[in-house]
C-alpha cells in the first residue's frame, strides 16, 4: 500500500513539474513573439531547468509503478 502511495506522489509531483516547465515554455514564446529577447532567455533556461526536474520525477514515479 506505500509503494502505491508513493508512485502516486510521484506522479503527481512529475506531472506539476512538467506543467511548470509548460507555463515557462509558453512564456518565453511570448517573449519572443513581443520580440523581448532577453525576457525569452530568462524563461528558456527556467524551462529547461524544470524540464530536467520533471525528467527525474518522471523517470522515478514510473520506476515505481514498475515495481
Amino acid at each position: 500500500m506505500s509503494n502505491t502511495k508513493e508512485a502516486s506522489g510521484l506522479h503527481k509531483q512529475a506531472a506539476s513539474d512538467h506543467e511548470e516547465a509548460a507555463k515557462h515554455h509558453r512564456k518565453a514564446a511570448e517573449c519572443h513573439d513581443q520580440n523581448k529577447l532577453s525576457d525569452a532567455k530568462v524563461s528558456s533556461k527556467s524551462a529547461m531547468d524544470c524540464c530536467n526536474k520533471a525528467q527525474k520525477h518522471s523517470a522515478t514515479a514510473c520506476e515505481c509503478s514498475a515495481k
